[in-house]
């Protein structure tokens, strides 16, 4: 099944990082952690990639003419400045109005691909989100006293849901799109609100790469031979 992955924002939180290069392209143990994603997918037989593109697209481009794949790779720019629901609205129309999973270009996860396309079409409704627990914004101790028993880096909360993702549409999912607008806004709003959106929860592991300290944390992780996420 195809994939598109939202590659085309600033990424401004890295701060310098993505002064120099687009925020898909900074590596996470020697690799980009766009292909690390792909190499997600691609683990579960889904290898059709759609890719959009904004903010240094040529970065992004250049690197892909050399890539050796038996993968599927499209590069679409969908402009500087479009919003996430604009992008996914110019690549909808590659896609031969067929159902396609949809993700961003940051986030990694322990996610079974499969499982999760096998709930949403169990469920039969217009998009399938993922749901995650999310990361604590700062370390946890655990303590005796006042004798530190353990310390965590930024653990995975128990409590609350946010959106993971990595989600499946169907094709009648991108008709809410009109115009550019944010996809978790009005598209993903008048899901919910018609009752068109399920999540499917995620309990395992799921890790963003919003800042500075994200990428130290997945780097020590990679470093470490102790990723989730990896899958090759």
């Amino acid at each position: 099944m195809k994939v598109i992955i939202l590659a085309g924002g600033y990424g401004t939180r890295l701060g310098e990082i993505t002064n120099k290069i687009p925020k898909p392209m900074v590596e996470i143990g020697g690799i980009p952690i766009i292909v690390h994603i792909m190499n997600i997918y691609a683990y579960y037989g889904h290898t059709d990639f759609y890719i959009a593109l904004g903010y240094k697209a040529d970065y992004i481009e250049d690197y892909f003419k050399n890539f050796k794949t038996n993968w599927n790779i499209n590069l679409i720019d969908t402009g500087l400045d479009t919003l996430t629901g604009g992008r996914c609205k110019i690549i909808s129309e590659h896609t031969n109005n067929e159902p396609c999973f949809l993700t961003y270009g940051d986030g990694l996860s322990n996610i079974n691909i499969n499982n999760l396309l096998n709930f949403h079409n169990k469920h039969g409704r217009k998009i399938t989100i993922s749901a995650v627990h999310p990361t604590a914004r700062f370390g946890e101790l655990e303590l005796d006293g006042d004798k530190v028993l353990s310390f965590i880096e930024k653990p995975q909360l128990q409590k609350g849901w946010i959106n993971g993702g990595f989600i499946v549409c169907e094709p009648s999912f991108f008709d809410y799109i009109i115009d550019d607008t944010m996809l978790e806004r009005e598209p993903i709003e008048r899901a919910v609100k018609e009752s068109e959106m399920r999540a499917y929860k995620h309990e395992g592991f799921w890790q963003c790469m919003d800042t500075q300290r994200d990428k130290e944390l997945l780097e020590k992780m990679w470093s470490k031979n102790l990723a989730p996420w990896k899958v090759l």
